[in-house]
C-alpha cells in the first residue's frame, strides 16, 4: 500500500465544530448548540418567537390532511433535517422532532 503525506496544520483550541461550540476547562468539555440554534431561528424568521412548554399526547397520529401544503417543501426538508441532528444532543426536543 502506498501512503500519502498531509499537511497539517495547527488551528489552536476547538471552539466551534459541527454546530457545536466546544468550551474546555480543568474540569472538562462543555458543549453547547447556542449559536446553532439561533442561526436555525434567524433562517426560519422565528427569531421573535417566544417559547413555550408543548407537551404533546403520544398517541396524536398526524396525517397529510392536518395542516396546509407547503410553498417550499425543500425548505421545510432542510428545517426538520436541521431539528433531527439537534435532537441528537437535546433529548428534551427529540420526541416532538420525531414525531
Amino acid at each position: 500500500p502506498s501512503l500519502k503525506k498531509f499537511q497539517l496544520k495547527d488551528l489552536n483550541d476547538l471552539s466551534y465544530f459541527l454546530g457545536m461550540e466546544v468550551c474546555r476547562n480543568s474540569r472538562g468539555l462543555h458543549l453547547t448548540q447556542t449559536r446553532y440554534i439561533a442561526d436555525l431561528l434567524h433562517k426560519t424568521r422565528m427569531t421573535d418567537a417566544k417559547p413555550i412548554n408543548t407537551p404533546m399526547c403520544p398517541t396524536t397520529k398526524l396525517t397529510l390532511s392536518s395542516g396546509t401544503t407547503l410553498d417550499e417543501p425543500t425548505e421545510y426538508r432542510a428545517v426538520v433535517g436541521s431539528l433531527q441532528y439537534l435532537s441528537l444532543t437535546r433529548p428534551d426536543i427529540s420526541f416532538a422532532v420525531n414525531k
